[in-house]
C-alpha cells in the first residue's frame, strides 16, 4: 500500500500537536562513553560541551569500568560478537549457563533464565504462566513493560493503589476463589524513586496465597546491604516467587535480562517464553561482561556504598534549595514541577549550566506530573554534586520555582 497523502499529513499533524503542547521529546548526542560526567551535543549541529551527567542507569558507574571494558575485549575473542540464534537452536553458550547460574545465586533465588532485555522478560513473563481462570492485581504505577506483558496474558487484570495494602488486601478478598493469584509490583519505582511495600506484600501473599512478582530493575546492585536489590532491603530474600531485573543499568549498563524465580517457573519459560523462543540469544560479550561486574560487586560494597552516601547528600541538597521531592530513599530523586513546557525550560537552563537532567512529562509520566528525573551514580564525585545542586539552585532561582509549594507553581504555571 502506498504511503498516500493524507496519511503523511495525519502523522504530521500528531507531531505538530506534540510540539505546540510542550510534549515534543528531543535526543541529546552524546560523543563520548557514558560516565558521570559527558560531552553531549545539543540541540543537534551544537558544538559538544562537557556536562555532569544527572539523568543515567548507571547507578555503581561500571559502564565503562576498567575491568568491566578488560571483561568485555576479553570476551570479544573468546566467544565472539553474536550468536546467530535463539537459544533452543544453537544459541547457548556455557556463558549463558554460567550467568544464570551466578544471578540466580546472587539474586536469591532457585533458578534464572536469560532475555535480551528485561522489557521481554516482563513480555514472556503473564502470558506463559496464567490462563483465564487466574488473575493479576498490580500496583497502579507498575513500569510500562510489566503492563505490557500482563496485557498478553489471558489471566484477569486488576490494579490496588499505589503501595496501599489495605487496597490490595481487599483485592485478595475479592479474588480469593481464583487458583493463581499474582501480585505484580515494581521493587523501587522508576519515576517516584519510593520502594514498594514487600514485606507487607509477602505477608498478604501468604495469607491469600498469591505468588508474588517484582520487576527489580531500578535496584540490583545497589539496594540492601549487600546489593542484592529491594528484596533484600525489605528483608524478603527467598520469599519472592518471582523476580525480573536488567542487565542495562547498575550492572555495566549494556543491555539484557533475567527472570529470577522458583525452578518449575523458569523451566517453564524456557518451554513457552515466547521472546525467549523467538528472539536472538543475549550477546557473548554481555553474558561475559556481566560475570565480571557481579564478581567486582561480591568482592566489594564500596560502590553502593558511596552511591547510598551520594544519594543522602543530593536529596538534602536539593531540599535545602526549596525544591519539591517525592518521599524516597533511593538514588531516583524526581524534582517535581507539574508543568510540561516548565520541566523543558528548566532541563536547558540546566544544560546551559553543565548540568544534563531530562524533564520527564506526559505520556512518560500522568498529566500534571511533570518532573526532571534526576538520578545518582558512584562515579559522581562530592565537587560534581556541588557544581550540580549549584546549578540547580541558580536555574530555579531564575525560572521563580524555588521555594513554592505544589500550588502555587500550578497557579504561577499551570499544568
Amino acid at each position: 500500500m502506498a504511503f498516500e497523502p493524507s496519511v503523511r499529513d495525519r502523522y504530521r499533524s500528531i507531531l505538530s500537536e506534540i510540539e505546540s503542547a510542550g510534549l515534543l521529546k528531543n535526543e541529546r548526542i552524546i560523543t563520548v562513553p557514558q560516565d558521570a560526567e559527558i560531552t553531549v551535543a545539543f540541540p543537534a549541529g551544537a558544538t559538544p560541551r562537557r556536562v555532569i551527567n544527572m539523568c543515567s542507569n548507571n547507578y555503581l558507574g561500571l559502564s565503562s569500568h576498567p575491568d568491566v571494558l578488560k571483561a568485555a575485549h576479553a570476551a570479544l575473542e573468546q566467544r565472539g560478537y553474536g550468536m546467530s540464534s535463539v537459544r533452543f537452536i544453537c544459541g547457548t553458550q556455557d556463558i549463558h549457563t554460567a550467568l544464570e547460574e551466578k544471578l540466580a545465586e546472587f539474586l536469591g533465588t532457585e533458578a534464572c533464565i536469560l532475555f535480551s532485555s528485561c522489557f521481554d522478560a516482563n513480555g514472556a513473563l503473564f502470558e506463559a504462566l496464567l490462563d483465564e481462570n487466574d488473575v493479576m492485581i498490580a500496583d497502579r504505577l507498575v513500569h510500562a513493560s510489566l503492563i505490557d506483558g500482563m496485557r498478553l496474558a489471558k489471566a484477569q487484570r486488576d490494579t490496588y493503589k499505589h503501595s496501599d495494602m489495605g487496597h490490595l488486601r481487599s483485592k485478595l478478598e475479592q479474588y480469593r476463589a481464583c487458583p493463581r493469584k499474582m501480585i505484580v509490583t515494581d521493587g523501587v519505582f522508576s519515576m517516584d524513586g519510593d520502594m514498594a511495600d514487600l514485606g507487607g506484600i509477602v505477608a498478604l501473599a501468604e495469607e491469600f496465597g498469591a505468588m508474588v512478582c517484582v520487576d527489580d530493575s531500578h535496584a540490583t546492585g545497589f539496594l540492601g546491604k549487600t546489593g542484592r536489590g529491594s528484596h533484600e532491603a525489605c528483608g524478603v530474600m527467598g520469599k519472592i516467587d518471582i523476580l525480573t531485573t536488567t542487565l542495562g543499568k547498575a550492572l555495566g549498563g549494556a543491555s539484557g535480562g533475567c527472570v529470577a524465580a522458583r525452578k518449575e517457573i523458569v523451566a517453564l519459560l524456557r518451554q513457552r517464553g515466547r521472546p525467549y523462543l523467538f528472539s536472538n540469544t543475549l550477546a557473548p560479550v554481555i553474558a561475559s561482561t556481566t560475570l565480571e561486574v557481579l564478581r567486582l560487586l561480591e568482592g566489594s560494597t564500596e560502590r553502593r556504598d558511596r552511591l547510598e552516601a551520594n544519594t543522602a547528600f543530593w536529596r538534602n541538597g536539593l531540599r535545602d534549595a526549596g525544591f519539591i521531592l517525592p518521599p524516597g530513599n533511593t538514588p531516583i530523586v524526581p524534582v517535581m514541577l507539574y508543568n510540561a513546557a516548565l520541566a523543558q525550560k528548566l532541563s536547558a537552563a540546566l544544560f546551559d549550566r553543565g548540568v544534563y537532567a531530562v524533564g520527564f512529562f506526559f505520556p512518560v509520566v500522568p498529566q500534571g506530573q511533570a518532573r526532571i528525573r534526576t538520578q545518582l551514580s558512584a562515579g559522581h564525585t562530592q565537587a560534581m554534586l556541588e557544581r550540580a545542586l549549584g546549578a540547580f539552585t541558580e536555574a530555579g532561582r531564575a525560572a521563580g520555582v524555588t521555594g513554592l509549594t505544589k500550588e502555587q507553581i500550578i497557579a504561577k504555571f499551570g499544568t
